[in-house]
């Protein structure tokens, strides 16, 4: 059962709508042959009963082989099965002549006329119905519908029923195969829509880090644009002066020198203030950016009132648990709490996409992210408790005793090439309540947002959230 339950959880939300909808036409298949085959078994002679009954059970067979091939046309993975389509309506015609002809011709008996009626009115309900799964247009399916629910009324009549019988069978056909219709073709619908919001979903996402990638090149641009064409000209002055001979070729290369260290100086100064940690900007992104995802988040609890120092020692607990969210298993949810209990503020992050095992990454056993994180706790006297929790859930729990308001924050130096402290800058409302760190050159950048699936925008997302920017 766990394996079958991890297969469950495995698939993203379209692939398991999907996975219900094939499930469910099998499963209609299979009501027909209970609902209108097995009772021809009691009511009939035998050997007409089986005839009938296989009959039945061959059409619904047909229905399941075809409803699969018309899902998989829908999802664009195999061409219109519109020799099938065919097949099942000549089918479902004649199965429903020869139920009709049995109710009409056959024995005198209310419970043999009744089951084939049922037959009747089921197979060709039914067999209509599904046909909707492999007609594009709307106009056609009505179509289909009142022809054969014309040609059942004539078909009848020329069978010597009388008139006003015919026209009640000709609307209880048309009950039939529209409501078959609606099913099938609002299962066709509702798959589609799934599919759109998930790839418009997906799209959000990469939006996302795009703008924020853009919009941190815009900055850079801003603070190094303008120097480094002073550099430029100044070099250049330099090199002709130099050429010449004079001495002021010297006092122009000591003030390229100290733009260069004032541009240094900004660089770190953008780097810093991009990578802070401030916790309350924090769970808003990691909300924002996890229902993005597909992720169900809820954040508990306020930071307000804690000390600066704690914030940003659990912020980047935040960034790096929603990090390996992300890019590590399969969540559907996950939940956020921060309370403060007996000295301490403790934050739980827990989610049910628990990695199968613990290589690799940051996100659990004793990976580089975690060790970076249990360095900025230590500071402020923090612990930190990151594994498989009980009921499939992943669990990281940061303790910090408020006795550590009087420290300093963390250390956060633009210096240090940090590749395991994921960049999760503040919100902003442009961007879903969240922003994703820059990518370090143009190919990462086409690289990481090139994967389809929401899986697969997950894990560019982590990677681009874990990768940071290092001066």
């Amino acid at each position: 059962m766990r394996g079958a339950g991890s297969w469950w959880r495995g698939k993203s939300t379209p692939a398991k709508v999907e996975t219900y909808t094939r499930w469910s036409f099998h499963f209609l298949a299979l009501v027909e042959v209970g609902t209108f085959g097995l009772p021809v078994l009691g009511a009939m002679p035998p050997s007409l009963s089986w005839v009938l009954f296989l009959m039945v059970v061959g059409h619904a067979a047909l229905s399941a082989v075809f409803a699969s091939r018309a899902l998989d046309w829908i999802r664009g993975t195999r061409a219109r099965p519109v020799r099938l389509l065919w097949v099942v309506a000549v089918a479902t015609a004649v199965v429903a002549m020869m139920a009709i002809a049995v109710a009409t011709r056959g024995p005198a008996d209310g419970d043999k006329a009744g089951a084939a009626v049922a037959m009747f009115t089921g197979v060709l309900g039914w067999g209509t119905g599904i046909l909707a799964l492999a007609v594009r247009e709307t106009r056609r399916t009505v179509y289909t519908a009142f022809g054969f629910a014309l040609g059942t009324g004539a078909y009848s009549w020329a069978l010597g029923v009388p008139a006003l019988a015919a026209l009640v069978t000709v609307g209880a056909v048309l009950l039939a195969v529209g409501f078959y219709t609606f099913v099938c073709a609002f299962s066709v619908w509702l798959l589609n829509s799934v599919y759109a919001l998930d790839a418009a979903r997906e799209t959000k996402t990469r939006l996302a880090v795009a703008e924020e990638r853009l919009r941190f090149g815009r900055d850079l641009h801003d603070v190094m644009g303008r120097n480094l064409a002073v550099i430029a000209l100044k070099s250049e002055l330099a090199v002709q002066l130099a050429r010449r001979e004079r001495p002021e070729a010297v006092e122009q290369m000591i003030e390229v020198q100290r733009i260069a260290q004032e541009s240094q100086k900004e660089v770190r100064e953008v780097v810093r203030g991009y990578r802070e940690a401030e916790l309350g900007a924090e769970l808003a992104g990691a909300q924002g950016v996890l229902n993005a995802a597909g992720v169900n988040c809820t954040v508990t609890g306020s930071p307000a009132g804690l000390p600066p120092a704690v914030q940003s020692a659990l912020g980047w607990v935040v960034r790096e648990a929603t990090t390996n969210v992300l890019r590590h298993g399969n969540a559907e949810r996950c939940d956020v709490s921060l309370r403060v209990a007996d000295g301490f503020v403790v934050l739980t992050v827990e989610n049910d996409g628990a990695p199968s095992d613990s290589r690799g990454g940051s996100g659990t056993g004793t990976g580089s992210g975690l060790a970076g994180l249990r360095e900025r706790l230590s500071v402020v006297d923090g612990t930190l408790e990151a594994g498989p929790a009980e009921g499939g859930v992943f669990r990281v729990v940061a303790r910090v005793p408020l006795s550590s308001s009087a420290l300093p924050p963390p250390a956060s130096s633009a210096d240090s090439s940090d590749a395991s402290a994921p960049a999760f800058p503040p919100a902003s409302s442009s961007s879903a309540g969240w922003s994703a760190p820059a990518s370090s050159s143009a190919a990462s950048s086409s690289a990481s947002l090139s994967p389809s699936g929401p899986r697969s925008v997950r894990k560019a997302m982590g990677d681009g959230i874990s990768g940071g920017f290092a001066s």
